[in-house]
């Protein structure tokens, strides 16, 4: 795999890889010389990813498991130790977006968006903290949003995890900074993914609602799936090793904006928004 190797040497687990930016980080870990722990509850997804890996020239192994399962977490990361050595990287990717009002909120898709996205992330680190003390050594990256910074309306529960994982990083990184462990978060804006394609394609006016996003973000456009594991890239690689506690808000300027979207389109049949990953 073609790539600048800034991750050679390192074994990462990535949650949720099977689709979408998690998918995308798995690459571009891989091409940059990393060995990845492809972890997504849909199987053949996994799979999938990490075939798509190692027909490339990388090394990656499939983890079909729940994140929000403490022995399925366990086992994955003992499995990809097993396989490549001490895990060194993790990013907490996985979650799932309820769109709604508080009110609009049903229990179980709260307590599901909390179970996933909050306590998966928990789970994942608690497994793979040991051995990087061990080693003294290793990087955690919450995949945080937008969202969990600003008030956007009709995402209240994800908004909710989303800003415990940026509360979770600078409280980590204090506890392990000096331990090896750096602890860091991620706030992406809206992200040119397979949820924002599919989303449009079903409305009635898919080039207006892709308009919409795009003019929602200073800089004119919605991110790429590149841009967002570039900087993933960067707080995984060595070249960071000052940065710990930070949250970097890759955003294309909608965090420093000075207001806040009104109506956010929504998936009336899925009731997921579609505004992050």
């Amino acid at each position: 795999m073609a790539g600048l190797n800034r991750l050679a040497g390192k074994v990462a687990l990535i949650t949720g890889a099977g689709d979408g930016i998690g998918r995308g980080i798995a690459l571009k870990f891989a091409q940059e010389g990393a060995k990845i722990g492809v972890l997504d509850l849909n199987i053949k997804a996994t799979e999938a990813v990490a075939q798509e890996i190692v027909n490339a020239g990388g090394s990656a192994l499939a983890l079909p498991a729940d994140v929000g399962d403490e022995a399925q977490v366990n086992s994955a990361v003992k499995k990809l130790a097993d396989a490549f050595g001490t895990v060194t990287v993790l990013v907490n990717n996985a979650a799932v977006m309820p769109a709604g009002t508080l009110h609009e909120t049903g229990t179980d898709d709260f307590d599901r968006c909390m179970r996933v996205n909050v306590r998966g992330a928990y789970l994942a680190c608690k497994a793979v903290i040991p051995g990087m003390l061990s080693v003294h050594n290793g990087s955690i990256i919450h995949m945080a949003s937008v969202t969990g910074i600003l008030g956007l309306p009709g995402v209240a529960a994800y908004s909710a995890t989303k800003g415990a994982l940026i509360a979770l990083a600078r409280a980590m990184s204090t506890d392990y900074a000096r331990r090896g462990i750096r602890i860091n978060a991620v706030s992406p804006g809206t992200i040119d993914s397979p949820m924002l394609h599919n989303f449009a394609a079903a409305q009635s006016d898919p080039e207006m609602i892709r308009r919409a996003f795009d003019d929602m973000h200073p800089i004119g456009r919605v991110g790429t799936i590149e841009e967002v594991a570039n900087v993933f890239v960067f707080l995984a690689s060595d070249e960071s090793s000052f940065v710990t506690g930070a949250n970097y808000e890759v955003d294309g300027g909608l965090g420093v904006k000075g207001e806040q979207p009104q109506d956010m389109p929504e998936d009336k049949d899925t009731k997921e928004s579609v505004l992050d990953i």
